[in-house]
This record gives structure tokens, C-alpha cells and sequence, in this order.
């Protein structure tokens, strides 16, 4: 089946950087866009970035200008650098993925999610 491997996640102070990772694998036949998702304790999940297959973006306002997602198409896998972080980015991280598959239907798959805390 299709699968989303995250990387990346941990513990940094205010003001530091991590870089996410989200590689997909299996069998599909194209990605029609990735992007990541993010939950907080005690809050529902919401859109941080998003990136199509041609490339164009979209991003939360709370992270515009400190976030940036990126894709590498030849290894199915999207980034997420994040500069400048505040300890209410601190949440659960999730990788999307919107794929066709080989016989012409459209999934949607969730990566496990990674913990990225950021705190003093």
C-alpha cells in the first residue's frame, strides 16, 4: 500500500529550525499534491503548506514568511523548513498526500505524524 515516512521532528528553542521530511512510497501513479498538517494539544488539525504537482503553494497566515514547503519529484518526498519558530508551533506534524493510483482512482493518505515541540 502507499505509505508516507516522516522525518524531522524534535525539540527546539524559540527562534530555531527544523526541517520535516515526508517521502511516499508504494504504488500509485502520479501526486497531485502534498502538503503538511498540524495539530496542537487540545486543538483540531489545520492546514500549515501545501504544494501541487506544478508546483504552486499555499500556506497558513500564521507561518507565512517563516515556512517554506518544497517537493523533490524524482523522490516523491516534500520539506517543510521552518525557520523562526514559536512555542505555539509546537504540535503533531502530518504529511498529506493526494495521489492517483494505477487504475485511475484519486486516495488520500496521512503519514504518522511527528512531534516537533519547540520551548525554552
Amino acid at each position: 500500500q502507499v505509505q508516507l515516512e516522516e522525518s524531522g521532528g524534535g525539540l527546539v528553542q524559540p527562534g530555531g529550525s527544523l526541517r520535516l521530511s515526508c517521502a511516499a512510497s508504494g504504488t500509485f501513479f502520479s501526486i497531485n499534491a502534498m502538503g503538511w498538517y498540524r495539530q496542537g494539544p487540545g486543538k483540531e488539525r489545520e492546514l500549515v503548506a501545501t504544494i501541487t504537482g506544478g508546483g504552486s503553494t499555499n500556506y497558513a497566515d500564521s507561518v507565512k514568511g517563516r515556512f517554506t514547503i518544497s517537493r523533490d519529484n524524482a523522490k516523491n518526498t516534500a520539506y517543510l523548513q521552518m525557520n523562526s519558530l514559536k512555542p505555539e508551533d509546537t504540535a503533531v506534524y502530518y504529511c498529506n498526500l493526494d495521489a492517483t493510483l494505477v487504475g485511475w482512482a484519486t486516495r488520500n493518505y496521512w503519514g504518522q505524524g511527528t512531534q516537533v515541540t519547540v520551548s525554552s
